[in-house]
């Protein structure tokens, strides 16, 4: 079954929906948090080999549920003086917005009841951009949530500028192939317990 071979590591993904392939795909994705609850600390470990400049600003988030979680991984990055920047969201069908943080401030719980920064923040534009994902393949596509929210910001940014998007995600969330369409952002890299694979463009 498609389940199975979701646990597998070996969905035939050109064979069923994306939405089917969405709800495959969330179950190995918690299936992943519970076996490695290290997680946060293990892909920090990494953080040197993503080769982030000091200084830059980098676009983060706050993971929810069992997403693979950043949070060690970007105040490692502050020790190399990187300004974080975490997304709201604005309005439907239209690119993430991205506030400054400082250390000591707090979240509200925004759209999705995903904890936002506040509108009255500073406005940042990240050059490095961390990007949540159900799963991503070996061409560096990645699975989204289906509400295009990063593709539109990718858009936005790079329009302006060149901006580098790392994939964050357990390294079982990988698979071979995954639907894509036009408008989809292929990743730069991804990091994961395991290191970081760059994919060339």
């Amino acid at each position: 079954s498609a389940r199975s071979e979701a646990r597998s590591g070996h969905t035939d993904t050109a064979m069923i929906s994306k939405t089917e392939l969405r709800s495959e795909l969330r179950a190995r994705r918690a299936e992943l948090a519970h076996a490695h609850p290290d997680f946060a600390r293990d892909v920090a470990e990494h953080v040197a080999a993503l080769n982030i400049a000091d200084g830059s600003v980098v676009g983060g988030y706050v993971a929810i549920g069992d997403e693979a979680d950043p949070h060690i991984l970007l105040k490692k990055l502050t020790l190399q003086n990187c300004a974080l920047a975490f997304p709201r969201v604005a309005a439907k069908d239209e690119p993430l917005i991205f506030h400054r943080w400082t250390p000591g401030q707090n979240f509200q719980r925004g759209t999705y009841d995903i904890p936002e920064p506040l509108k009255d923040w500073p406005l940042a534009y990240p050059k490095i951009l961390l990007v949540p994902l159900l799963s991503f393949d070996t061409n560096g596509h990645r699975l989204g949530y289906g509400g295009g929210y990063y593709d539109r910001t990718l858009d936005f940014l790079r329009a302006n500028s060149t901006v580098r998007a790392i994939g964050v995600a357990y390294a079982g969330q990988e698979v071979k192939d995954l639907p894509r369409e036009g408008h989809d952002h292929p990743l730069d890299a991804v990091i994961t317990e395991n290191g970081v694979r760059e994919f060339r463009r």
